[in-house]
Parts: C-alpha cells; sequence; structure tokens
C-alpha cells in the first residue's frame, strides 16, 4: 500500500513515452518540450496545495505515502502534479500532431464564456469555501487571460486534450478518492461528488493542463521568432 500514491505517478509519467511509440506522429524528442511547462506548473499548483493541506481542505492517508514530507505536503502530491501535467501536455501533442485541423476553434470562445459563466456561479455560491473559491477564481483568470489577452489561439485544441485526458483522471482519481489516498474535508468544498471524486477536482485539473498548454505554446511562439 505504500507505494501506491508512487505507482500512479509513474503510470502518468510514462503515457507520454508511450504515445512516442506511434513514431509516425509523436517522436520522443517532442518529449523535452514538456518538461519546463510541467516543471513550472508544478511550483505554481504546488503552492496552492501546500495552503489547501495549512487549511485542511484535504488531508492525505500516510499508509499509502513513503513518508517524505516538503512544507506538509508529501513528496507523492508534488510528483503527481507534475506528472500529471506531463502526461496530460503529452496527449494534447500527440493529439495536435495526428489531427492537426483547427476547424472547430471557432466554437471554442462560447465554450470558454460557458466556463466562465460556471466559474462565476460556483464564486457566487460557494466563496466562503476555500476549495471551490480558490478553483474558480484561478481557472476564471486562466480562461480571461488566455482569451482576451493572449494572442495565441489554442483553445479547442486544448478542450480536445482535457477531454482525452479525463481518462487518466478518472484512473488516477478513481484510486485517490476510493482507497483514500486523500480525504476532503466536508466544510470547505461543495459536497458534490461525480463519481464519487469532488467536483472541483475535474477543474482543478482543468486549470493545471490549461496554464501547462499555454506555457507550451508560449515557448512554441517564442522559438519560431
Amino acid at each position: 500500500m505504500t507505494y501506491t500514491f508512487l505507482q500512479l505517478n509513474l503510470f502518468l509519467f510514462l503515457i507520454p513515452f508511450a504515445l512516442a511509440l506511434d513514431k509516425k506522429v509523436f517522436k520522443i524528442e517532442n518529449i523535452r518540450s514538456l518538461i519546463v511547462p510541467s516543471l513550472i506548473v508544478t511550483v505554481i499548483f504546488s503552492e496552492i496545495a501546500v495552503f489547501f493541506t495549512g487549511l485542511k481542505v484535504w488531508e492525505f492517508n500516510a499508509a499509502y505515502l513513503v513518508g517524505i514530507y516538503y512544507r506538509e505536503l508529501p513528496l507523492e502530491e508534488y510528483l503527481f502534479i507534475f506528472t500529471f501535467s506531463f502526461a496530460g501536455l503529452g496527449i494534447y501533442n500527440y493529439l495536435n500532431a495526428k489531427f492537426p485541423k483547427n476547424d472547430l476553434q471557432k466554437y471554442s470562445l462560447a465554450l470558454s464564456h460557458a466556463l466562465m459563466g460556471v466559474c462565476i456561479a460556483m464564486l457566487f455560491f460557494a466563496y466562503t469555501k476555500w476549495y471551490p473559491a480558490i478553483t474558480f477564481a484561478f481557472l476564471m483568470m486562466l480562461l480571461i487571460g488566455v482569451e482576451y489577452i493572449n494572442t495565441l489561439r489554442f483553445m479547442y485544441k486544448f478542450y480536445r486534450a482535457f477531454v482525452a485526458s479525463l481518462i487518466l483522471f478518472y484512473i488516477c482519481y478513481g484510486v485517490i478518492c476510493n482507497l483514500p489516498i486523500t480525504t476532503y474535508q466536508a466544510t470547505e468544498n461543495l459536497g458534490f461528488d461525480l463519481f464519487k471524486i469532488p467536483f472541483e477536482n475535474y477543474f482543478f485539473t482543468m486549470g493545471m493542463l490549461l496554464l501547462g498548454v499555454y506555457l507550451l505554446e508560449f515557448f512554441k511562439s517564442r522559438k519560431s521568432v
């Protein structure tokens, strides 16, 4: 049991390498471009995770951990943020290479507006609870920044990758929430689970992937200048 969370992280880490087996679409050299965005996402979201852990928004079951902590956050959680971002960006790059057309980009703004509406509603009804307040505020700022300040257009490809990444999401959080490796403080979340996974988790991981995709596209655009 001690290595369960680590094994999940290893599973996620191997996803881009598994995709690279399709050499005609996704070359293993492309994996290097995923590292820096994933590291930056890890730095930012681990700070949020440390904050949540300090407030007991969530707690970790020591039975599934190796016992290494930094700032009250277990090693496995740092690795999870990195490996989930790494795997999600691998899926994003793979799908872009296999299906390069971006014809549906024109519909992405409408979907982003709908998501912003969800964020506003969640902030209105749950602003006193730490998990939804931070999660939806951060996602809202990301969406505004990407859609109205950023000039790079990739949101359709992002949404496609996020939907595909839900396979990994359900595998990992199915284990994390049902063993449970992580327990959530009922007074600090919406109290609504979807497939036994807290509703906020979907949007927390969406924010992680969106930030990673933006950074990936930003660094790519800088190289092409």
